[in-house]
């Protein structure tokens, strides 16, 4: 499993160190122990967990350093993140930055405080509560989604939550032709819809960002 990740990182053009590679690593065996128990998520192996989980998630820290280079602090909110994602892969590559992990579960959200608690994530937060419900003190620079919904629904619900500066980012399969055409009207308007490449993910992946 280190080895398989360490080639992913070197496909990713990540330079992690030891501890960061062992908190990647435990956050895998922590998400197969739970899931066997909570069924956090269908996929079952822990060498697919870190293909399609850690190396998928793990491929938007580039996308999102283009956008936090001029901050002093950075602040993401993880809308729907179910068992963590991409929230804890984000909260471990890059541990300076303020990751908030939102999702309406609580077998989810209490898995990711654990995970937060065993890994020492100190700038992970997790909320449990609906996206459009939620009232958080701030807003936030980035706003990105894994899994959550359509890319209408993601806007429509989550936008409240960027500020005016900030970007909201869709993780997406194929190139996302028909939601595109379906976003209705919006402050934000489509920034790029970006290719990415996950190590030994035989699929296609894109990041849709949006800002105002």
């Amino acid at each position: 499993m280190k080895a398989r990740l360490l080639e992913g990182l070197e496909q990713l053009k990540l330079s992690l160190d030891e501890q960061q590679q062992t908190q990647l690593l435990r956050y895998i065996e922590l998400l197969d122990k739970w899931n066997k128990v909570y069924n956090l998520t269908a996929v079952r192996e822990p060498e697919a967990m870190l293909t399609q989980h850690l190396l998928d998630s793990l491929s938007m820290v580039h996308v999102l350093d283009a956008y936090s280079e001029s901050k002093s602090e950075f602040r993401i909110l993880d809308v729907g993140s179910g068992p963590g994602l991409p929230a804890v892969p984000l909260s471990i590559a890059r541990p300076d930055w303020y990751v908030t992990a939102l999702d309406g579960h609580h077998k989810r959200t209490a898995f990711v405080q654990q995970v937060a608690i065993e890994l020492g994530l100190s700038k992970l937060e997790v909320v449990q509560e609906r996206v459009e419900a939620w009232k958080p003190p701030v807003q936030f620079d980035a706003v990105i989604s894994r899994a959550f919904a359509e890319l209408n629904d993601f806007v429509q619900l989550a936008q409240q939550h960027v500020s005016p500066t900030g970007v909201m980012v869709a993780m997406k399969g194929v190139y996302p032709y028909e939601e595109l055409e379906r976003l209705s009207a919006t402050e934000l308007t489509v920034k790029t819809v970006q290719s990415v490449e996950v190590p030994f993910l035989q699929a296609q992946r894109h990041a849709v960002v949006l800002g105002y």
